[in-house]
């Protein structure tokens, strides 16, 4: 049986591969051909083809992948419940794409982005057949958005176990007892950010001392100044 930090890392990484997985899918589908349609213009001429991405129909897959990308960095750099923050706005944004791409894939929302491209190219073209929608493009956005979804609800309710950047170097508040004897054990100490000198035997502060020089319990003395003895002033 495996022990709980294993388990916390490998959930960890698998949620981390899902996210740049979610979010290079996006990003690549944002970019791909998903509408061809044709376009008549006047005059004795052919209909005009016309192309359109997946940005042309909507930006949000291209906003979420990059948000995607910076959730992985912040997932690991976080902890806590701001962990738990980055995965439930990653999760929203899957499940904004998902939204975005279904509305923006309808047959009534193709003919009209197509039509709006034609306007803005100038001119009086106008749609002359039904657009085509490809597969290619539209599955691509719809799976990364379902990894974005599922990794940013585990991270959710996982990421607070997770392993990060900041447990390495945080300083337990209590001193260690146990102090480093040998040169590994200094290095050790140094690693996980403790000060090996601090409480270290034989080190005492002088301000802790009495006012007659003794030392705290515990602690070691130090010898008093000795007082020279007042010369006598010689008479001229």
């Amino acid at each position: 049986m495996s022990s709980a930090p294993a388990r916390s890392r490998r959930e960890y990484g698998a949620a981390t591969l899902a996210m740049a997985a979610g979010a290079a899918l996006l990003l690549a589908a944002a970019g791909r051909l998903w509408v061809t349609g044709e376009l008549d213009v006047p005059g004795p001429v052919a209909p005009s083809p016309i192309h359109l991405t997946g940005a042309d129909l909507t930006g949000t897959p291209t906003g979420v992948g990059w948000a995607g990308l910076a959730a992985i960095a912040g997932l690991y750099a976080a902890r806590g419940w701001v962990r738990r923050v980055i995965g439930l706005l990653t999760a929203a944004g899957g499940a904004l794409v998902l939204t975005s791409v279904w509305s923006a894939t309808r047959s009534g929302a193709l003919a009209d982005a197509v039509a709006a491209h034609a306007a803005a190219a100038g001119g009086t073209a106008q749609v002359a057949t039904e657009p085509e929608l490809g597969a290619l493009g539209p599955a691509m956005a719809a799976a990364g958005a379902v990894a974005l979804l599922l990794s940013g609800l585990l991270a959710t309710v996982r990421s607070p176990a997770w392993p990060g950047m900041g447990t390495r170097y945080d300083r337990d508040a209590a001193p260690r007892q146990h102090q480093a004897e040998t040169p590994s054990d200094l290095w050790r100490s140094l690693d996980a950010g403790d000060d090996p000198t601090l409480d270290a035997p034989g080190r005492t502060d002088g301000r802790a001392q009495g006012a007659d020089g003794s030392a705290p319990e515990g602690g070691t003395a130090t010898a008093p100044l000795a007082r020279r003895p007042a010369e006598p002033k010689e008479n001229s």
